[in-house]
């Protein structure tokens, strides 16, 4: 029983400090009784609550008000305080004296207008009853009848009414019913609810749902849930409090345990800024002053709003949970949301009443906790029975079970305080049950059948709600109350009521005194609890197999891993390692995991927990796969599982020595977490408390110190197999507590004390137990090495440990940070023993505390610990000691590189692991293919290359070779990376920019010296000191670490040194030869390939004597060393380029030179104008030698404009320069010079720079007349430069006659330059605006093309000017316009060198990522991001508009950065595309050497070959520029004499360094070296090749391999290539890898052995085939398979060879077999095809690929393509043509077969037994003694071969079954061989004869 009221409290207004302000405060006037409860002290601060918005006087007469607000007292206990407020009006007295100001109660501003007193303010006055009671009516109706007396004057005793009111009393719960009196006439009638553990929710529940919404509720009950700030809003307070109560009731059965305050005052809104979780309400008033809180989530519930700040993220409620409440409560809320779309509604539904809907939403949560929480009672470790219960929850286990681990919500609430009082209220084994305890444990089966059926759903909701119902209702027919309520509108009677009288004290008092003695007397009525067994429900088990484990792994998957430690067991160890990658692989799964566990269990009961070496190997390997994907909780138990087993397998190291599994295992997390060893030891502690109160025999074993716990540590939690444990599993722990607690009163005292102290000696055992555990776990096998990591993220202040055996591999580091401030502590003041003595003190303080044992037991704990762990690192000490001596274990040998000539081994094989890195190929992955990786290996470190050779770790690959190398001078990033294995130590990570990742981790013998000493010889070899260094220069020369740098040289030599170098080369170069003159005579264009005649001799080029005005050689001719300089000069490949296009000579015949537009200057012979440029230039013909150097000043690096190719048809000239330089550079270079008279010098140099490109302009034939008007680039239409969509075919335009190209189409006019220019953060070569009204002309010209490419040739206005500069548009900026437009600057945007370095870096990572994708389309996404197409791109735009404007007779001079980079890209693309000839290998050699080697592109500093440049980092230019000419080639593969190949190879070597062409910044250095001349002159026998030209040409000779067979130029081309990034490929240079023998581009490594010819089976069948499987990223395709003609040409060769004939070379066979073709054409009356696969194909349709056409003939190729024959031609024409020219391809292999065909003829053949006979072509060859047989007579392949040498006897034979039927039996004969009989029929007897006498004469022969 209680007491309904426990205090009446009067409070009325008190005026406040400043008078006259209308503001108050609340005074009590009285309280009743005036002594406070024993029980109940009487609540502070009461008077703030009755007016919460504050005490204000009012100027009318309010009608009285009703709210309850709740405090909360310092033991948690809620007093409701019921507050009725009335006005009365307020006595002179306290009536504000001298201001007229209004204060409303509404708070607005006072008007200080109203001056006039009013006459009348009313004060608030308010009765209040204080309750620990929650019957909201029962005191509106009490404080109603006690102001009704009042008002209506009533003739009843106000202090009777209170009196009766204190001393009134009912019971708490028990769902009884109680009728009270006041003693005024009324009556009222209580129920109370059925069980207290219930919330009484009324309406509130349903009022919060229509206020707020579905999900503005949800969102509040997860946040409340997961402890957020909630503050409710409204101008109700009746209304905040029954807000706060529905979301209270709605978390049953959680409490909510923070500050709850439905009903704030406005005094203490200082409260809101706790740090602490609050649910509170406010008066909507106060909303401005919630405006700056940052983490409150306020709901507003008169504007049904909830406002959730952006800091603050609620985890929602995991799915399907979530969708199925929402539905639910959907169903509850709005019933006709079903019925909505229906054609035939019911005709109405009968909705719930309030209160009704009001319990079906609590169903609804009350559904969703037992669905969050089911198996909850699972997971509760009983730790104490006696004398209360002590109760765990397994939090992490029940995580695991439920398959929530990642679940954000659930997390949080079990973290929560609420949950934990959850479990402790709720975990008790024997109480009260009430409904939750039933729904959770019973319905769960019900509410997963339910799931997908809303109606059922809504019926189970509907029940519950009853019952709920009925617990606040007991009665539903209640008599009705009966009490006085005053009239209608008492409140405004005219005629003022007296004041609330003060009350006799001592009348209530003498009432209370008698109610309490009466009480006293009476005997207590206590009523009985029903306390019963709390039902556990379906175990875990059934929920687990919901989430799919058991699906992942699959039975077999288990029963490998069975199979697996069988072996281990049985010692078949072969058959074991088969399985062990399978059963590593098996292990990632949950099912697999536990099967191991259950299985080694097995294993230590039956004794066979003392292991051989190899057992314990696996036995370790196995428990470390296991652990590794373990977290730091455990959540499936597996780390709980093997902890038993750890420390009971264990391996003899020597007698006395005993090594546990515990010392190898100890890496993993979990070992760490205080968490996971709290749950193990509750976990065990409940196991043996449980054993204590079952039957007596199993009570004598008692706990023993070792916990030999069930399989899975985690006590009932884990116990998922029923079979195990049967007779146990009837009874748990907590059935077991159950019962002991029903008996617990029934014991005396002394058998109580005796079961507590059992049961503390059971925690206490326990305790050391795991101290020991703990300490095996923690301390590492060498205590010596250990090194404290940083306290692990994530464990907050607890000292967290870390012991792991990567750095060595017994050795490992405990981390810990004692020092919570520093996160972690010094190093010499720590010692591994003290951290794990700390770490386990702490554990043993919180579980004894929490286990209740005695602080004296503790004591002697604490004394203990240290002990232990001291004798176990004496233990380990010995183990440590003995483990060493341990035999190695075999590992596999290593494997050698074959290295070129001339490269060294620098450090022998280091063991390591490959790893895969992120690339798919190789590791088995998605691609499919066997797992190359990881390998096993070892890496090699030459002088040239960094090698890794080894095999797969995966034993059922097979013995295949993994070799993954690069250049050592390719090395771009070196990173150290750290391997999560025991057995390894950390790695490296080496990235090349031939795009090859090792990624290599050191086997535990490489230590980590080696390793860094491999990192100091790598680094020493990737940046030499200087160029000498490099391997180029030092192959062959002894390799010494420690070789001196040589010393510097001076930074710029004098004239005087260079020129005694150039001499001494030159000399050296005579020397060799007899004349120097002589050596080179390159023929013209015309006659390549043809004998020179004699007469063109005489036109050599000679050294120019006329006398000029030098500025450098004042002499009046050459000296003679002068002249040798020039020879060896005149030899460059420039010179013969410059003869080649006719563009200038050095001749002595003046009348020829000045006819000639340009000229060669040797001005530079001596690099002193241009370091960076060669010594012969071409230059307009009227320009002085003398005046060169003053416009060289105008240009950056002194690289003024020189010519560099002229086009043969137009004209034009193409010039390269450097950019011009800024103002102020230029003024530097001024000031050295004294000024001119009459003249500045800045004028006279851009003056002379204005006659140098006049000189240029007026050099062109066809330039225009100077005063003819305005020459302007006009109607380039924007199309050019648009990113259009491509169409199907690229364009090759021949340019027969521009003029008249397309002067009838004209379209409206369009933006010029459109989309070049800038675009993006790219920046690229964009072309500027500024180029003012000329690029604006309104002429556009036909409709632009699809692919982006100018619309037709003539889109150039005839009137244009002849030269275009196209420069930076930064430095363009100071140039003046030409007066006379003769030339027009074209400014474009380029992007700089650091652009191109940043977008490599990220193309590398894109092509060959470090560590596997996290999204499946991060290559693409990667490869976009790196920007390197859009460059790409823009270099292909820039190329092509230059490639037009030459073509259309305007020159360009290409003016951009330094000259050498970007220039020299531009330069070279456009004269590859613009010349046939640069696209031979020749011509291709040629333009590098011209424009990349001689122009001074700067390789070495490009390249950071040096250790000056290792900082400047690698700049792919040059790659760049191939990549370019490779997306040209794939566009028109038939324009180009070389392969894709040839472009790769250049691309690897020239960064390899193997070759020295690619080496230095500039010929001027390269001559300072001496390298310039030393390729010339005699050869030194077979030395390797120093230049990589020469290279390719030795190998040209031997194999077609840089060839492109579908070469078939046409001389007039001009390649106009699509640029659009949607025509790009990524070059497969970047992506494609042979793992079988790394790069083959060093092509004397990758010669393989040679195939195995086909032999026939000894039964006579078809021969054995030559298939072979061909791994992608294994083999070599193109090696594997080479293509059709590569076959022929071998497959001759071989043949040749086997002849003993000389072989010819595959250059000759070709040329002869296209010669062929070409005569064959003709007869067949055809147009003579330029190619064997090629005839006359149509333009749009040379630049699709390869036309090997597939024929009807299956997969015969038509090798003839005459697109008109094969187009029209029907299957059978198809099948002739491919026919004869198979047979022609052929034909010239006729003459050699023939002489080794004796006799042939067709012969019937039987085949094998049982096969039929078949008719074959024989042949008998006594060159080879052999008889082979073929299909047909025209095949080249036989299909089958008999040696005569095997041949026994030749007799005649008889027909046999299946025999042809015409032939006469004397026509069939046998030949016997050692193997088999062959069976043989002629066509008649003669033929047979004459067969028989050939073979018996060629067997006589023998």
């Amino acid at each position: 029983m209680a007491r309904l009221a426990d205090y009446f409290v009067l409070v009325a207004f008190g005026p406040g400090p400043r008078a006259g302000s209308g503001e108050g405060h609340g005074q009590i006037l009285q309280r009743f009784p005036e002594k406070d409860w024993e029980d109940n002290p009487f609540p502070q601060g009461i008077e703030l609550f009755c007016q919460p918005s504050g005490w204000q006087l009012c100027p009318e007469r309010n009608p009285p008000t009703f709210f309850i607000a709740v405090l909360t007292d310092i033991n948690s206990e809620r007093h409701y305080c019921a507050c009725l407020t009335f006005w009365e009006p307020v006595e002179p007295s306290q009536a504000p004296a001298c201001s007229g100001e209004e204060e409303e109660e509404a708070g607005e501003r006072p008007s200080p207008s109203a001056l006039v007193p009013p006459t009348q303010l009313f004060a608030p006055k308010t009765l209040v009853l204080v309750s620990r009671l929650d019957h909201a009516e029962v005191f509106r109706n009490s404080l109603g009848l006690i102001y009704t007396i009042h008002v209506e004057g009533l003739s009843v005793s106000l202090e009777n009414v209170i009196g009766n009111l204190l001393t009134c009393t009912i019971p708490i719960t028990g769902g009884s019913q109680r009728t009270i009196s006041l003693g005024a006439g009324d009556r009222q009638v209580i129920q109370t609810p059925l069980t207290d553990s219930l919330p009484v929710s009324c309406c509130s529940v349903a009022l919060l749902f229509r206020q707020l919404g579905i999900t503005n509720v949800l969102a509040l009950f997860c946040a409340a849930l997961t402890e957020h700030k909630i503050l409710f809003l409204s101008r109700s307070y009746q209304r905040l409090t029954d807000a706060c109560r529905g979301l209270l009731a709605l978390l049953f059965p959680l409490r909510y345990s923070f500050t709850y305050v439905p009903i704030l005052p406005a005094q203490l809104l200082e409260v809101l800024s706790t740090p602490t979780p609050f649910i509170i309400g406010v008066n909507s008033l106060f909303q401005a002053e919630t405006q700056e809180l940052l983490d409150v989530i306020i709901a507003d519930l008169d504007g049904g709003t909830v406002t959730v700040p952006e800091c603050v993220h609620i985890p929602p409620l995991p799915e399907p949970l979530h969708s199925q409440t929402h539905s639910a409560l959907c169903m509850v809320l709005d019933p006709e949301l079903e019925l909505a779309d229906l054609a035939f509604p019911p005709p109405n539904t009968s909705m719930s009443s309030l209160k009704m809907q009001d319990k079906e939403l609590r169903a609804v949560f009350l559904r969703l906790f037992a669905q969050l929480l089911q198996g909850y009672r699972w997971c509760l470790h009983i730790v104490r029975i006696h004398p209360e219960p002590v109760i765990r929850f397994h939090k992490a286990a029940f995580l695991g079970q439920r398959g929530l681990v990642e679940d954000d919500f659930l997390l949080k609430v079990l973290e929560g305080m609420a949950f934990a009082g959850f479990v402790s209220e709720r975990g008790v084994p024997y109480r009260t049950t009430d409904l939750f305890d039933e729904l959770v444990a019973n319905e769960v089966k019900r509410m997963r059948a339910d799931e997908n059926q809303p109606q059922r759903v809504l019926r189970h909701v509907k029940e519950l709600a009853e019952q709920l119902y009925k617990n606040e209702n007991p009665y539903p027919a209640v008599t009705m109350h009966k009490v006085q309520k005053p009239g209608e509108s008492s409140h405004l009677r005219r005629a003022p009521p007296r004041p609330f009288p003060r009350l006799d004290e001592s009348t209530v008092q003498w009432i209370i005194d008698q109610a309490t003695a009466k009480l006293q007397g009476a005997p207590p009525a206590v009523r009985a609890e029903k306390k019963a067994t709390v039902p556990s429900g379906p175990p875990m088990a059934a929920i687990v197999e919901r989430n799919g484990a058991i699906h992942a792994n699959s039975a077999r998957r288990l029963e490998v891993v069975r199979n697996c430690i069988s072996y281990v067991f049985e010692g078949k160890m072969l058959e074991a390692k088969k399985l062990l990658p399978a059963v590593l692989r098996a292990l990632k799964g949950r099912a697999a995991r536990r099967c191991l566990t259950r299985e080694l269990h097995l294993h230590v009961q039956q004794n066979r927990a003392v292991l051989d070496h190899q057992q314990f190997d696996f036995v370790v390997r196995m428990m470390n796969c296991c652990l590794q994907d373990c977290t730091a909780l455990d959540e499936h138990g597996i780390a709980a599982a093997l902890l038993p087993l750890v420390t009971a397998f264990c391996r003899k190291l020597s007698p006395g020595v005993t090594q546990f599994a515990y010392s190898c295992v100890q890496e993993h997390v979990v070992w760490s977490t205080p968490q996971f060893w709290e749950a193990m030891f509750y976990g065990d502690v409940q196991t043996h408390i449980r054993a204590l109160y079952l039957e007596p025999a199993e009570e004598d074993d008692g706990p023993s110190p070792r916990g030999e716990a069930g399989p899975t540590e985690l006590g009932a939690p884990g116990r998922e197999d029923e079979d195990e444990e049967e007779e146990e599993e009837e009874r748990s722990a907590l059935d077991v507590a159950s019962e002991q607690r029903r008996l617990w009163p029934t014991l005396s005292r002394d058998k109580q004390q005796e079961l507590v102290q059992k049961e503390e000696s059971t925690v206490f055992s326990q305790a050391i137990h795991y101290a020991n555990r703990m300490s095996y776990l923690l301390l590492p096998l060498d205590s010596s090495k250990s090194r404290l990591l940083r306290e692990r993220a994530g464990l907050g202040d607890l000292e967290s440990m870390s012991n792991s055996l990567v750095t060595n591999s017994m050795a490992g580091s405990v981390a810990e940070s004692y020092d919570t401030e520093s996160g972690f502590e010094d190093a010499e003041t720590s010692d591994v023993a003290g951290t794990v003595v700390r770490f386990i003190n702490r554990f043993v303080d919180k579980v004894c505390t929490e286990s209740g044992v005695t602080s004296e037991h503790l004591k002697g704990l604490h004394v203990m610990v240290p002990d232990i762990v001291q004798m176990h690192i004496e233990t380990l000490e010995a183990v440590h000691r003995e483990s060493k001596r341990l035999p190695p274990i075999q590992k596999p040998k290593l494997l050698r590189p074959s290295l070129l000539p001339g490269e060294e081994c620098v450090l022998d094989g280091l063991r390591v692991y490959l790893l895969p890195d992120g690339r798919e190929e190789g590791s088995g992955g998605s691609v499919g293919g066997p797992a190359l990786l990881p390998a096993e290996g070892a890496v090699f470190l030459t002088t040239y290359r960094v090698i890794f050779t080894g095999m797969p770790t995966d034993p059922l690959v097979g013995e295949q070779v993994v070799v993954r190398s690069f250049p050592v001078a390719s090395l771009t990033k070196e990173k150290r990376i750290s391997i999560q294995d025991q057995y390894l130590q950390d790695g490296l990570q080496l990235r090349s920019c031939t795009f090859q990742l090792l990624k290599m981790a050191f086997d535990e013998e490489v230590g980590s010296e080696s390793a860094e000493v491999f990192r100091k010889h790598l680094h020493k070899l990737r940046y030499p000191p200087d160029i000498k260094g490099t391997f180029a220069f030092t192959a062959g020369s002894i390799y010494t670490a420690g070789r001196q740098p040589r010393t510097a040289k001076e930074k710029s030599p004098s004239l005087k040194t260079l020129s005694r170098n150039l001499v001494k080369n030159a000399k050296k170069t005579i020397s060799r030869q007899y004349v120097t003159r002589k050596k080179y005579n390159p023929p013209s264009w015309e006659q390549r390939g043809q004998p020179v005649p004699p007469e063109d001799q005489d036109d050599e080029i000679s050294v120019s004597e006329e006398l000029e005005p030098s500025t450098l050689t004042p002499a009046s001719a050459l000296k003679p060393s002068d002249r040798l300089t020039m020879n060896s000069l005149v030899e460059r490949a420039c010179c013969r380029d410059y003869q080649r296009l006719g563009l200038g000579t050095l001749s002595s015949s003046l009348s020829r030179a000045k006819s000639e537009p340009f000229r060669v200057t040797p001005v530079n012979r001596m690099y002193a104008i241009c370091r960076s440029y060669p010594g012969l230039l071409i230059v307009p013909q009227s320009i002085q030698d003398n005046t060169l150097q003053r416009i060289s000043r105008c240009y950056r690096q002194n690289r003024f404009p020189v010519v560099c190719w002229r086009s043969s048809r137009s004209k034009a000239v193409l010039l390269r320069s450097g950019g011009l330089h800024g103002k102020g550079v230029v003024g530097l270079f001024k000031a050295q010079n004294a000024p001119s008279p009459g003249q500045s010098q800045a004028d006279s140099s851009s003056l002379e720079q204005e006659k140098y490109l006049q000189a240029v302009v007026s050099s062109m034939p066809r330039h225009a007349d100077a005063a003819s008007g305005r020459n302007t680039l006009s109607g380039f239409s924007s199309a050019h430069m648009a990113s259009h969509a491509p169409s199907p075919r690229a364009r090759v335009t021949t340019l027969s006659n521009p003029t008249t190209a397309s002067v009838t189409r004209r379209t409206a006019p369009r933006g010029k330059w459109g989309s070049i220019r800038a675009g993006g953060r790219s920046g690229g070569s964009s072309l500027a605006v500024d180029v003012g009204s000329r690029l604006a002309g309104k002429d556009s010209l036909g409709p632009p093309q699809p692919n982006g490419a100018p619309s037709e040739p003539g889109f150039l206005r005839p009137q244009r000017a002849a030269l275009y500069i196209i420069g930076d548009k930064a430095q363009l900026k100071g140039v003046r316009p030409d007066p006379l437009q003769q030339w027009e600057l074209v400014p474009i945007e380029v992007f700089e060198v650091r652009q191109v370095k940043a977008s490599f870096k990220k193309l590398l990572k894109a092509c060959v990522p470090g560590c596997p994708a996290e999204e499946p389309n991060s290559y693409l996404r990667s490869l976009e991001e790196s920007e390197w197409l859009s460059q790409i791109h823009k270099l292909l735009q820039v190329s092509v508009l230059v490639v037009e404007l030459l073509d259309s007779g305007s020159s360009v001079l290409v003016s951009l950065e330094d000259g050498w980079d970007i220039t020299t890209q531009v330069v070279s693309l456009v004269q590859l595309l613009s010349d046939p000839y640069y696209r031979t290998l020749e011509g291709f050699r040629l333009l590098v050497e011209k424009e990349w080697l001689s122009f001074g592109h700067r390789f070495t500093h490009r390249g950071a070959h040096t250790l000056a440049g290792q900082s400047s980092g690698f700049a792919p230019i040059f790659l760049q520029f191939l990549d370019c000419v490779h997306q040209v080639h794939s566009q028109f593969p038939m324009e180009f004499e070389f392969s894709q190949f040839y472009l790769k190879f250049l691309s690897y070597h020239h960064v390899s360094h193997r070759f020295r062409t690619f080496l230095l910044d500039s010929d001027y250095e390269r001559i300072e070296l001496g390298l310039l001349y030393e390729e010339k002159g005699e050869r030194k026998g077979q030395q390797a090749c120093k230049s990589v030209w020469e290279y390719v040409e030795r190998l040209s000779k031997k194999t077609p391999v840089f060839y492109n067979y579908m070469y078939a130029p046409e001389d007039t081309e001009v390649l106009r290539p699509y640029s659009n990034v949607s025509n790009l490929k990524v070059w497969d240079f970047y992506t494609r890898e042979t793992l079988a023998e790394g790069p083959p581009y060093d092509w004397e490594l990758v010669q393989g052995p040679p195939e195995p010819v086909e032999e026939e089976r000894p039964d006579g069948g078809a021969p054995q085939s030559r298939r072979r499987v061909v791994w992608p990223c294994y083999d070599s395709r193109l090696r594997a398979q080479p293509d059709a003609i590569s076959r022929l040409l071998e497959e001759l060769q071989r043949l040749e060879t086997e002849l003993g004939r000389p072989s010819e070379r595959w250059k000759d066979t070709w040329d002869r077999v296209k010669a062929a073709q070409r005569s064959e054409a003709r007869q067949d009356g055809r147009s003579t095809p330029s190619s064997l696969l090629m005839s006359s194909v149509s333009h749009h349709r040379r630049s699709l690929g390869v036309y090997l056409q597939e024929g009807p003939v299956g997969s015969t190729l038509s090798l003839s393509l005459d697109s008109d024959q094969s187009s029209s031609s029907t299957p059978s024409s198809g099948r002739q043509a491919a026919r004869r020219s198979t047979s022609t391809l052929y034909s010239q292999f006729q003459t050699a077969e023939s002489e080794n065909r004796s006799y042939e003829g067709t012969l019937y053949k039987r085949g094998a037994f049982m096969k039929p006979w078949k008719a074959r072509w024989f042949v008998l060859d006594k060159t080879k003694h052999q008889l082979r047989y073929y299909d047909h007579q025209v095949d080249t392949e036989y299909k089958g071969v008999i040696d005569l040498a095997e041949v026994e006897s030749v007799t005649p034979g008889t027909p046999a079954m299946g025999a042809p039927k015409t032939v006469d039996e004397k026509a069939f004969f046998d030949v016997k061989t050692t193997k088999r009989v062959y069976n043989f029929c002629a066509q008649d007897v003669h033929l047979a004869q004459q067969w028989v006498d050939r073979l018996q004469s060629c067997l006589s022969d023998a």
